[in-house]
């Protein structure tokens, strides 16, 4: 199926909606080894929405299936991801290379890792640019520098001309997020991990940045991770993840006053003992 002309979320205040989505491994011996069991959560439209739980809980895994870029391995059982009410796994290839960048983006957890390391920074953002845009390169080019600039990283021209490997972590991740937020202009912004193996300082600074472009742009954004810290001060919902199972959802005011689930009040309680010491 190709992907519709996607259309505004009239009934739901959800842009997308994960319904009872499960599935497995295959192993070497093709047996299943299942990882996710009905998850659900939804994503409001304008919020941040904090996805947390330990390694292994299945948040990334879940959100990769979004993008359709889950590992070769993993069997889908059941479930449905809809976004703006048009289920995503029943889109082919072509469909969801329609919807990827234009319309949903994610920044990945490792930023220089992500970025090609043969081309500069500048012409990596330009080619996306005209890839969703179109123009010419020139003008992309211009986009570019303007995103870089937006994203606050200094001397935006002449960083432009750097390739990745003259990029500090923070940088490169800023350099990610202006390529997926600003460039690609889409509707959905989904990272994982945005902010692990930078310093304290510049973490604070990825989020800051993070929260004003969600609030400045309109955008819905979906953030992995496992910093109890990082969601407290800047997400609007939280879904707690254990073992491949949503254990709770609710707002963060909520999860952090009144947690419910068990597992959640131990995760609070570690991310507390971890603060103090």
């Amino acid at each position: 199926m190709r992907a519709p002309a996607m259309r505004a979320a009239a009934v739901s205040d959800a842009l997308l909606e994960i319904e009872n989505y499960s599935g497995a491994f295959r192993n070497e011996d093709g047996g299943l080894v299942p990882v996710l069991h009905q998850v659900s959560y939804r994503l409001k439209t304008g919020k941040i929405t904090a996805v947390v739980g330990e390694t292994g809980s299945g948040k990334s895994l879940t959100a990769l299936s979004v993008l359709g870029i889950q590992p070769p391995t993993f069997v889908r059982s059941s479930g449905r991801i809809l976004f703006r009410s048009v289920d995503l796994l029943t889109l082919d290839a072509r469909g969801l290379r329609a919807i990827r960048g234009s319309e949903i983006s994610m920044v990945f957890q490792d930023a220089r890792a992500a970025l090609n390391p043969v081309f500069t920074v500048g012409r990596q953002l330009a080619d996306v640019h005209r890839l969703h845009h179109g123009g010419s390169q020139r003008a992309a080019m211009k986009r570019a520098v303007e995103a870089l600039s937006r994203v606050s990283i200094p001397e935006p021209e002449r960083r432009a001309r750097q390739y990745p490997h003259e990029y500090s972590g923070g940088m490169a991740q800023r350099a990610m997020i202006a390529m997926a937020a600003l460039i690609c202009q889409p509707s959905l912004l989904i990272l994982d991990e945005p902010t692990t193996g930078l310093d304290v300082t510049i973490q604070s600074d990825i989020m800051e940045l993070i929260v004003e472009l969600t609030r400045s742009r309109g955008l819905t954004t979906c953030l992995i991770t496992h910093d109890l810290g990082v969601v407290a001060e800047t997400c609007d919902e939280v879904v707690v993840m254990n073992a491949g199972r949503v254990v709770e959802t609710g707002s963060a005011e909520a999860i952090f006053t009144r947690p419910a689930d068990p597992y959640t009040q131990r995760l609070l309680s570690a991310s507390q003992m971890l603060e103090a010491a």
